[in-house]
């Protein structure tokens, strides 16, 4: 079955840097467009970044271009995003998703990026 599993939050202070990663399994990842999502209390659910099936192509949300970077390793089976420069509105719990079609259609189970200082 797919298992879409991160692992990397944590706390950190505002203008430090974490790295998620999301270990996938259970399809042939190398052909799904990935993304990562978050949600912060009380808010509605972001779209933070999406890759390409092969990695050619990344799209960004506003708030976090220049900051945040998502790659992919089909070698592995994992897809990983980089965030630096983190500000206390990152604060969210960030999900791992496999696209198909035009929304996704599985989640991970997300892991808690807090920054604060």
């Amino acid at each position: 079955q797919v298992q879409l599993v991160e692992s990397g939050g944590g706390l950190v202070q505002p203008g430090g840097s974490l790295r998620l990663s999301c270990a996938a399994s259970g399809f042939a990842f190398s052909m799904y467009v990935m993304s990562w999502y978050r949600q912060a209390p009380g808010k509605e659910r972001e779209l933070v970044a999406s890759i390409a099936s092969t990695g050619g192509s990344t799209n960004y949300a506003d708030s976090v271009k220049g900051r945040f970077t998502i790659s992919r390793d089909n070698a592995k089976n994992t897809v990983n995003l980089q965030m630096n420069s983190l500000k206390r509105e990152d604060t969210a719990v960030y999900y791992c998703t496999r696209w198909y079609g035009v929304s996704p259609d599985y989640w991970g189970q997300g892991t808690q990026v807090t920054v604060s200082s």
